[in-house]
């Protein structure tokens, strides 16, 4: 006569790796959503820091220069996308570093964070991710307002294309951000958003496409090595007429793509290490 072993009743061990990641989730959408609750309070503010710079740019670059003859009447079409991609860059990049500073200064309000029932590296990334919204929704609303300024138009076809790319860009500068933000100590960050930033926005190729360089190799090498360009150049090569030359827009993602990782596992290393002080 066989015998059956028993069944081992279920302990309920099992579901619990995922019950807990759905509960970070869950967190960590409420958190954001907060974040960018918090936002919609503040759109006076949101709207000079989003708007003042490149409206000037597009202003004096687009406009005066233009009509003193200074610059072509094709040169709305390698500016706007340049501007539009450092718009969502920067504000990515800025809207990560500045607040994470605030965060760990002497009130230490980054403990509300901490104790939530999320992970600290899902901090970390939701800090990534709302710079990143406030970056994407910086470079939009900047499109039909430039075009407006500049009588450039655009095929619809590639309005969803340049989605992605100001994604992709905000998504790098909020990581840089992150970085930034936890590697230098809060005393100095005035300093390095002198030192850095200025840098940043005249070698992003935002002005002038990066192949048109091929006269000063030196100047090229230096524009090659800064992020920012390879946004301007994927939101050039979607938008620009034929011939303007762009570096290829594969190319462009896949660097994007090298520099998020890099700074995205620099900024949450560095996160997590001052949230252990």
């Amino acid at each position: 006569m066989s015998v059956t072993a028993p069944v081992a009743p279920s302990t309920g061990v099992a579901p619990a790796a995922p019950v807990r990641v759905l509960e970070q989730l869950a967190t960590f959408r409420a958190v954001l959503w907060r974040d960018l609750f918090v936002t919609s309070r503040e759109l006076g503010a949101f709207g000079a820091q989003v708007f003042l710079q490149p409206l000037f740019m597009l202003l004096i670059f687009g406009k005066v220069l233009t009509s003193l003859g200074y610059a072509s009447n094709d040169f709305a079409n390698v500016l706007l996308p340049g501007v539009i991609a450092l718009n969502a860059f920067l504000i990515g990049l800025e809207n990560t570093a500045l607040p994470l500073v605030m965060d760990f200064s002497f009130t230490r309000e980054i403990e509300d964070r901490l104790l939530s029932p999320m992970a600290i590296p899902l901090v970390a990334f939701e800090k990534i991710v709302f710079g990143a919204v406030r970056g994407v929704i910086a470079g939009l609303v900047l499109i039909p307002i430039g075009m407006l300024m500049l009588g450039v138009t655009w095929p619809l076809s590639t309005l969803l294309p340049v989605l992605g790319v100001l994604v992709a860009g905000a998504m790098v500068g909020a990581a840089m951000g992150l970085t930034f933000g936890t590697l230098v100590p809060p005393h100095r960050i005035q300093v390095m958003f002198t030192v850095i930033m200025t840098p940043l926005m005249f070698t992003g190729a935002t002005q002038f496409p990066l192949r048109a360089l091929d006269s000063l190799p030196w100047f090229q090498w230096i524009c090659a090595l800064n992020p920012l360009t390879y946004v301007s150049e994927a939101t050039r090569s979607l938008v620009a007429p034929p011939g303007v030359q762009s570096v290829p827009l594969w190319l462009d993602l896949t660097v994007l793509a090298g520099v998020f990782v890099l700074f995205s596992v620099i900024g949450i290393r560095g996160f997590m290490r001052r949230a252990m002080d």
